[in-house]
Protein backbone atom coordinates (compact mmCIF):
# COMPACT_ATOMS: atom_id res chain seq x y z
CA UNK A 1 0.00 0.00 0.00
CA UNK A 2 1.50 3.40 -0.37
CA UNK A 3 0.13 6.75 0.45
CA UNK A 4 0.94 10.15 -1.46
CA UNK A 5 -0.40 13.50 -0.04
CA UNK A 6 -1.18 16.67 -2.19
CA UNK A 7 0.51 20.19 -2.04
CA UNK A 8 -1.59 22.31 0.55
CA UNK A 9 -2.81 24.94 -1.99
CA UNK A 10 -4.49 22.34 -4.28
CA UNK A 11 -7.97 23.57 -5.11
CA UNK A 12 -9.61 20.28 -3.89
CA UNK A 13 -7.99 21.06 -0.43
CA UNK A 14 -5.29 18.57 1.25
CA UNK A 15 -5.72 14.69 0.67
CA UNK A 16 -4.24 11.30 1.14
CA UNK A 17 -4.44 8.48 -1.48
CA UNK A 18 -4.16 4.64 -0.05
CA UNK A 19 -3.70 2.43 -2.61
CA UNK A 20 -3.57 -1.85 -2.77
CA UNK A 21 -2.32 -3.08 -6.06
CA UNK A 22 -0.64 -6.77 -5.40
CA UNK A 23 -3.52 -9.86 -5.02
CA UNK A 24 -1.87 -11.01 -1.73
CA UNK A 25 -2.03 -8.00 0.20
CA UNK A 26 -5.91 -9.18 -0.20
CA UNK A 27 -4.22 -11.60 2.70
CA UNK A 28 -3.25 -9.60 5.18
CA UNK A 29 -7.10 -7.67 5.77
CA UNK A 30 -5.82 -5.68 8.91
CA UNK A 31 -3.34 -4.02 6.62
CA UNK A 32 -5.73 -2.54 4.26
CA UNK A 33 -7.85 0.83 4.66
CA UNK A 34 -10.93 0.49 6.51
CA UNK A 35 -13.04 1.10 3.64
CA UNK A 36 -11.41 -2.21 1.88
CA UNK A 37 -11.53 -3.86 5.60
CA UNK A 38 -15.75 -2.51 5.22
CA UNK A 39 -16.26 -4.41 2.20
CA UNK A 40 -14.60 -7.64 3.05
CA UNK A 41 -16.24 -8.08 6.36
CA UNK A 42 -19.59 -7.12 5.00
CA UNK A 43 -19.80 -8.33 1.34
CA UNK A 44 -17.15 -11.27 1.74
CA UNK A 45 -18.43 -12.18 -2.09
CA UNK A 46 -16.41 -9.01 -3.53
CA UNK A 47 -13.01 -10.49 -2.14
CA UNK A 48 -12.18 -11.96 -5.05
CA UNK A 49 -13.85 -9.79 -7.55
CA UNK A 50 -11.20 -7.29 -5.66
CA UNK A 51 -8.52 -9.94 -5.98
CA UNK A 52 -8.61 -10.74 -9.96
CA UNK A 53 -9.07 -6.83 -10.67
CA UNK A 54 -5.49 -6.82 -9.16
CA UNK A 55 -4.48 -9.41 -10.90
CA UNK A 56 -5.01 -7.77 -14.08
CA UNK A 57 -2.88 -5.23 -13.56
CA UNK A 58 -5.00 -2.45 -12.00
CA UNK A 59 -5.12 -1.14 -8.71
CA UNK A 60 -7.75 0.58 -6.31
CA UNK A 61 -7.15 3.56 -4.00
CA UNK A 62 -9.07 5.17 -1.19
CA UNK A 63 -8.68 8.73 -1.50
CA UNK A 64 -9.79 10.92 1.55
CA UNK A 65 -9.25 14.64 1.56
CA UNK A 66 -7.42 15.84 4.95
CA UNK A 67 -9.01 19.54 4.79
CA UNK A 68 -12.01 20.60 3.90
CA UNK A 69 -11.78 22.82 0.22
CA UNK A 70 -12.22 26.44 0.78
CA UNK A 71 -15.92 26.46 -1.25
CA UNK A 72 -17.30 24.14 1.48
CA UNK A 73 -16.20 26.28 4.15
CA UNK A 74 -17.15 29.20 3.16
CA UNK A 75 -20.84 27.51 2.13
CA UNK A 76 -21.18 26.45 5.50
CA UNK A 77 -20.42 29.34 6.88
CA UNK A 78 -23.04 31.35 4.59
CA UNK A 79 -25.88 29.26 5.75
CA UNK A 80 -24.78 29.08 8.99
CA UNK A 81 -24.73 32.86 9.59
CA UNK A 82 -27.82 33.85 7.09
CA UNK A 83 -29.99 31.71 7.95
CA UNK A 84 -29.28 29.28 11.24
CA UNK A 85 -28.55 31.67 13.88
CA UNK A 86 -24.39 30.54 13.94
CA UNK A 87 -25.52 27.06 14.37
CA UNK A 88 -24.20 24.07 12.10
CA UNK A 89 -25.19 20.88 14.35
CA UNK A 90 -28.74 20.98 13.84
CA UNK A 91 -29.07 20.97 10.12
CA UNK A 92 -25.28 20.14 8.83
CA UNK A 93 -25.34 16.70 9.50
CA UNK A 94 -28.69 15.94 8.21
CA UNK A 95 -27.89 17.73 4.92
CA UNK A 96 -24.40 15.53 3.93
CA UNK A 97 -26.59 12.33 5.57
CA UNK A 98 -29.65 12.39 4.51
CA UNK A 99 -30.24 15.39 1.80
CA UNK A 100 -32.29 17.01 3.97
CA UNK A 101 -32.20 20.73 3.50
CA UNK A 102 -31.89 23.35 6.29
CA UNK A 103 -35.19 25.63 6.36
CA UNK A 104 -34.33 28.57 4.62
CA UNK A 105 -36.86 32.02 4.51
CA UNK A 106 -37.10 34.38 2.03
CA UNK A 107 -35.98 36.56 4.33
CA UNK A 108 -32.96 34.78 4.94
CA UNK A 109 -32.62 35.09 1.32
CA UNK A 110 -32.65 38.37 1.04
CA UNK A 111 -29.77 39.20 4.33
CA UNK A 112 -27.47 36.64 2.31
CA UNK A 113 -27.94 38.94 -0.84
CA UNK A 114 -27.32 41.77 1.05
CA UNK A 115 -24.18 40.39 2.09
CA UNK A 116 -23.31 39.36 -1.28
CA UNK A 117 -24.28 35.87 -0.79
CA UNK A 118 -26.40 33.03 -2.19
CA UNK A 119 -28.07 30.18 0.04
CA UNK A 120 -29.40 28.15 -2.00
CA UNK A 121 -26.29 27.99 -4.53
CA UNK A 122 -24.44 27.49 -0.74
CA UNK A 123 -26.62 24.69 0.35
CA UNK A 124 -25.77 23.08 -3.52
CA UNK A 125 -22.35 23.26 -3.30
CA UNK A 126 -22.20 21.41 0.27
CA UNK A 127 -24.85 18.59 -1.59
CA UNK A 128 -22.88 18.42 -4.63
CA UNK A 129 -19.13 18.28 -2.97
CA UNK A 130 -19.93 15.92 0.25
CA UNK A 131 -18.92 12.75 -1.66
CA UNK A 132 -15.56 14.28 -2.38
CA UNK A 133 -14.23 13.90 0.84
CA UNK A 134 -13.38 10.08 0.41
CA UNK A 135 -13.81 7.90 -2.88
CA UNK A 136 -12.53 4.79 -4.42
CA UNK A 137 -10.60 4.96 -7.59
CA UNK A 138 -9.23 2.51 -9.90
CA UNK A 139 -6.11 2.90 -11.18
CA UNK A 140 -4.56 1.37 -14.27
CA UNK A 141 -0.92 0.60 -13.60
CA UNK A 142 -0.56 -1.39 -16.67
CA UNK A 143 -2.34 1.03 -19.01
CA UNK A 144 -4.08 -1.01 -20.69
CA UNK A 145 -7.27 0.80 -20.29
CA UNK A 146 -10.33 0.22 -17.75
CA UNK A 147 -13.29 -1.91 -19.12
CA UNK A 148 -16.79 -1.60 -18.58
CA UNK A 149 -17.08 -4.60 -15.97
CA UNK A 150 -14.33 -2.85 -13.88
CA UNK A 151 -16.23 0.30 -14.37
CA UNK A 152 -19.51 -1.09 -12.75
CA UNK A 153 -17.75 -2.85 -10.16
CA UNK A 154 -16.02 0.73 -9.14
CA UNK A 155 -19.59 1.98 -9.06
CA UNK A 156 -20.70 -1.09 -6.56
CA UNK A 157 -18.31 -0.34 -4.32
CA UNK A 158 -18.70 3.06 -3.82
CA UNK A 159 -22.27 2.59 -3.20
CA UNK A 160 -21.21 0.04 -0.16
CA UNK A 161 -19.11 2.18 1.85
CA UNK A 162 -21.65 5.45 1.12
CA UNK A 163 -22.33 5.10 4.91
CA UNK A 164 -18.23 5.33 5.81
CA UNK A 165 -18.39 8.74 2.65
CA UNK A 166 -20.92 10.41 4.63
CA UNK A 167 -20.06 9.82 7.67
CA UNK A 168 -16.18 10.74 7.04
CA UNK A 169 -17.99 14.02 5.61
CA UNK A 170 -20.00 15.07 9.03
CA UNK A 171 -16.67 14.73 10.83
CA UNK A 172 -14.64 16.06 8.34
CA UNK A 173 -16.50 19.65 7.62
CA UNK A 174 -17.58 20.21 11.38
CA UNK A 175 -13.89 19.82 12.30
CA UNK A 176 -12.67 21.70 10.13
CA UNK A 177 -15.00 24.35 10.59
CA UNK A 178 -14.47 25.05 14.12
CA UNK A 179 -10.88 25.41 13.66
CA UNK A 180 -11.11 27.91 10.78
CA UNK A 181 -13.51 29.77 13.54
CA UNK A 182 -10.64 29.81 15.97
CA UNK A 183 -8.18 30.73 13.53
CA UNK A 184 -7.63 34.52 15.30
CA UNK A 185 -8.39 33.09 18.50
CA UNK A 186 -5.23 30.38 18.50
CA UNK A 187 -3.13 33.55 17.49
CA UNK A 188 -4.14 35.65 20.54
CA UNK A 189 -3.66 32.12 23.10
CA UNK A 190 -0.18 31.92 21.61
CA UNK A 191 0.27 35.45 22.72
CA UNK A 192 -0.16 35.13 25.94
CA UNK A 193 3.25 33.51 26.53
CA UNK A 194 4.64 36.69 26.41
CA UNK A 195 3.04 36.80 30.55
CA UNK A 196 5.65 34.67 32.21
CA UNK A 197 8.80 36.70 32.03
CA UNK A 198 7.04 40.21 32.08
CA UNK A 199 4.96 39.11 34.96
CA UNK A 200 8.02 37.33 36.64
CA UNK A 201 9.98 40.73 36.35
CA UNK A 202 7.27 43.40 37.91
CA UNK A 203 6.67 40.42 41.17
CA UNK A 204 10.37 40.20 41.60
CA UNK A 205 10.77 44.35 41.64
CA UNK A 206 6.72 45.58 43.16
CA UNK A 207 5.60 42.08 44.62
CA UNK A 208 1.91 42.26 44.05
CA UNK A 209 1.84 44.38 41.08
CA UNK A 210 3.00 40.94 39.07
CA UNK A 211 0.08 39.38 40.43
CA UNK A 212 -2.71 41.95 38.86
CA UNK A 213 -0.64 41.85 35.49
CA UNK A 214 -0.52 37.98 35.50
CA UNK A 215 -3.86 37.87 36.45
CA UNK A 216 -5.27 41.38 33.91
CA UNK A 217 -3.63 40.91 31.01
CA UNK A 218 -4.30 36.87 30.67
CA UNK A 219 -7.92 37.66 31.60
CA UNK A 220 -7.77 40.56 28.97
CA UNK A 221 -6.22 38.42 26.17
CA UNK A 222 -8.32 35.29 26.80
CA UNK A 223 -11.74 37.14 26.88
CA UNK A 224 -10.41 38.88 23.15
CA UNK A 225 -9.42 35.10 22.10
CA UNK A 226 -13.43 34.14 23.40
CA UNK A 227 -14.74 37.54 21.16
CA UNK A 228 -12.42 35.98 17.91
CA UNK A 229 -14.14 32.71 18.89
CA UNK A 230 -17.65 33.91 19.04
CA UNK A 231 -16.70 36.51 15.92
CA UNK A 232 -15.66 33.54 13.99
CA UNK A 233 -19.09 31.68 14.50
CA UNK A 234 -21.15 34.34 12.59
CA UNK A 235 -21.98 36.29 15.82
CA UNK A 236 -21.94 40.43 14.86
CA UNK A 237 -19.60 43.13 16.44
CA UNK A 238 -23.17 44.41 17.98
CA UNK A 239 -24.38 41.69 19.47
CA UNK A 240 -20.69 41.31 21.20
CA UNK A 241 -19.90 45.08 22.22
CA UNK A 242 -23.50 44.70 24.65
CA UNK A 243 -21.93 42.37 26.59
CA UNK A 244 -19.46 44.81 27.35
CA UNK A 245 -21.65 46.28 29.95
CA UNK A 246 -21.47 43.05 32.14
CA UNK A 247 -17.82 42.80 31.26
CA UNK A 248 -16.18 46.34 32.23
CA UNK A 249 -17.04 45.81 35.77
CA UNK A 250 -16.28 42.18 36.16
CA UNK A 251 -12.93 43.49 34.52
CA UNK A 252 -12.99 46.46 37.45
CA UNK A 253 -14.19 43.67 40.31
CA UNK A 254 -11.34 41.02 39.09
CA UNK A 255 -8.82 44.12 39.04
CA UNK A 256 -9.90 44.68 42.39
CA UNK A 257 -9.48 41.37 43.75
CA UNK A 258 -6.22 41.04 42.19
CA UNK A 259 -4.69 43.53 44.31
CA UNK A 260 -6.17 42.25 47.47
CA UNK A 261 -4.64 38.72 47.11
CA UNK A 262 -1.27 39.97 48.54
CA UNK A 263 -3.30 40.97 52.19
CA UNK A 264 -5.05 38.00 52.00
CA UNK A 265 -1.71 36.19 51.52
CA UNK A 266 -0.23 38.25 54.54
CA UNK A 267 -2.72 38.00 57.08
CA UNK A 268 -2.52 33.97 56.78
CA UNK A 269 -5.87 33.27 54.68
CA UNK A 270 -3.99 31.40 51.94
CA UNK A 271 -6.93 29.36 50.72
CA UNK A 272 -8.89 32.34 49.81
CA UNK A 273 -5.98 34.18 48.32
CA UNK A 274 -5.41 31.36 45.51
CA UNK A 275 -9.44 31.49 45.19
CA UNK A 276 -9.37 34.87 44.60
CA UNK A 277 -5.88 35.12 42.41
CA UNK A 278 -7.59 32.16 40.20
CA UNK A 279 -10.94 33.68 39.64
CA UNK A 280 -9.62 37.18 39.03
CA UNK A 281 -7.26 35.42 36.66
CA UNK A 282 -10.30 33.99 34.54
CA UNK A 283 -13.20 36.27 35.56
CA UNK A 284 -13.64 37.70 31.87
CA UNK A 285 -13.95 34.36 30.32
CA UNK A 286 -16.27 32.46 32.62
CA UNK A 287 -18.51 35.59 32.52
CA UNK A 288 -18.31 35.36 28.57
CA UNK A 289 -18.69 31.58 29.09
CA UNK A 290 -22.27 31.80 30.37
CA UNK A 291 -22.87 34.76 27.90
CA UNK A 292 -22.60 32.60 25.01
CA UNK A 293 -24.20 29.64 26.63
CA UNK A 294 -26.93 32.12 26.54
CA UNK A 295 -26.45 33.52 23.16
CA UNK A 296 -27.04 30.07 21.62
CA UNK A 297 -29.49 29.35 24.07
CA UNK A 298 -31.70 32.67 22.27
CA UNK A 299 -30.46 31.86 18.74
CA UNK A 300 -31.87 27.71 18.98
CA UNK A 301 -34.85 29.15 20.53
CA UNK A 302 -35.31 31.55 17.29
CA UNK A 303 -34.42 28.18 15.10
CA UNK A 304 -37.51 26.12 17.04
CA UNK A 305 -39.79 29.51 16.27
CA UNK A 306 -39.16 29.84 12.87
CA UNK A 307 -39.65 26.06 12.86
CA UNK A 308 -36.56 25.33 11.54
CA UNK A 309 -35.48 23.13 14.03
CA UNK A 310 -38.61 20.94 15.39
CA UNK A 311 -36.60 17.97 17.35
CA UNK A 312 -35.66 19.74 20.57
CA UNK A 313 -38.90 20.25 22.71
CA UNK A 314 -37.36 20.36 26.34
CA UNK A 315 -35.32 23.03 27.93
CA UNK A 316 -32.97 20.92 29.19
CA UNK A 317 -32.19 20.13 24.96
CA UNK A 318 -31.76 23.48 24.20
CA UNK A 319 -29.14 24.06 27.20
CA UNK A 320 -27.40 20.98 25.64
CA UNK A 321 -27.31 21.38 22.06
CA UNK A 322 -25.95 24.74 22.64
CA UNK A 323 -23.49 23.56 24.42
CA UNK A 324 -22.65 21.26 21.89
CA UNK A 325 -22.59 23.94 19.61
CA UNK A 326 -20.68 26.22 21.81
CA UNK A 327 -17.75 23.77 22.20
CA UNK A 328 -17.74 22.33 19.04
CA UNK A 329 -15.44 25.41 18.83
CA UNK A 330 -12.20 24.12 20.65
CA UNK A 331 -10.90 27.19 21.54
CA UNK A 332 -13.78 28.02 23.60
CA UNK A 333 -14.16 24.24 25.24
CA UNK A 334 -10.23 24.97 26.24
CA UNK A 335 -11.04 28.67 27.57
CA UNK A 336 -13.78 27.04 29.45
CA UNK A 337 -12.42 24.32 30.96
CA UNK A 338 -8.98 25.90 32.01
CA UNK A 339 -11.25 28.69 33.78
CA UNK A 340 -13.08 26.12 35.60
CA UNK A 341 -9.29 24.89 36.55
CA UNK A 342 -7.69 28.66 37.38
CA UNK A 343 -8.79 28.58 40.94
CA UNK A 344 -7.75 25.11 42.23
CA UNK A 345 -3.96 25.93 41.02
CA UNK A 346 -4.26 29.56 42.87
CA UNK A 347 -5.06 27.29 45.79
CA UNK A 348 -2.62 24.91 45.05
CA UNK A 349 0.34 27.86 44.39
CA UNK A 350 -1.11 29.05 47.54
CA UNK A 351 -0.02 26.26 49.73
CA UNK A 352 3.01 25.41 48.29
CA UNK A 353 3.92 29.28 48.57
CA UNK A 354 4.50 30.30 45.55
CA UNK A 355 2.16 32.96 45.54
CA UNK A 356 5.73 35.74 45.10
CA UNK A 357 7.33 33.72 41.93
CA UNK A 358 6.25 35.53 38.74
CA UNK A 359 6.73 32.37 36.73
CA UNK A 360 4.29 30.71 39.08
CA UNK A 361 2.02 33.54 38.64
CA UNK A 362 1.81 33.57 35.25
CA UNK A 363 1.08 29.84 35.06
CA UNK A 364 -1.66 30.31 37.19
CA UNK A 365 -3.08 33.33 35.83
CA UNK A 366 -2.48 31.65 32.36
CA UNK A 367 -4.21 28.45 33.33
CA UNK A 368 -6.93 28.88 31.19
CA UNK A 369 -4.90 29.68 28.15
CA UNK A 370 -2.39 27.01 28.49
CA UNK A 371 -5.57 24.33 28.52
CA UNK A 372 -6.84 26.34 26.20
CA UNK A 373 -4.18 26.01 23.63
CA UNK A 374 -3.68 22.13 24.47
CA UNK A 375 -6.57 21.86 23.58
CA UNK A 376 -6.43 23.36 20.21
CA UNK A 377 -3.45 21.68 19.61
CA UNK A 378 -5.14 17.88 20.79
CA UNK A 379 -8.67 18.18 19.43
CA UNK A 380 -8.00 17.82 15.70
CA UNK A 381 -5.93 14.00 17.04
CA UNK A 382 -8.78 13.69 19.49
CA UNK A 383 -11.85 13.89 16.86
CA UNK A 384 -9.72 11.73 14.78
CA UNK A 385 -9.12 8.95 17.43
CA UNK A 386 -12.84 9.38 18.04
CA UNK A 387 -13.90 8.75 14.21
CA UNK A 388 -11.47 5.78 14.13
CA UNK A 389 -13.43 4.04 17.01
CA UNK A 390 -17.05 4.99 15.34
CA UNK A 391 -15.38 3.49 12.28
CA UNK A 392 -13.98 0.45 14.18
CA UNK A 393 -17.48 0.03 15.83
CA UNK A 394 -19.22 0.17 12.19
CA UNK A 395 -16.96 -2.63 11.00
CA UNK A 396 -17.50 -4.68 13.97
CA UNK A 397 -21.29 -4.66 14.27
Amino acid sequence: MSERSSKPESPIGTYRVDVISIPEECDWVQKLPIEIQYIFKKFPDYTERIRTILKNGKAIGVRTILKTPENILRAVHTVSAHSQHNYIITWLPKLLRNKHYPVVTEADQARAREAGENLSEAIETIVRDRLRFKRLVLIDEENIGILPEEQRLMTELSEIIYPLQVDYAVFRVIADNAHERTETAQSIIKALLIVGPIAHILEKFASGIGKVFAASADDLLGESAELMALRGSGFSWRELIKRSRILIPVFALATWGAFSVESLLEDGHIIWGGIVFGISAVALSLTTAVQSLFMYRKNLRRLILEQKETNIDTSWKVTKAALLQDFTNPARLGLFLGAAMAPLMGILGSFLHLMHNGWVLAAIGSTESIVAGLTVIGSSRINEWRFKRRLIKLLNN
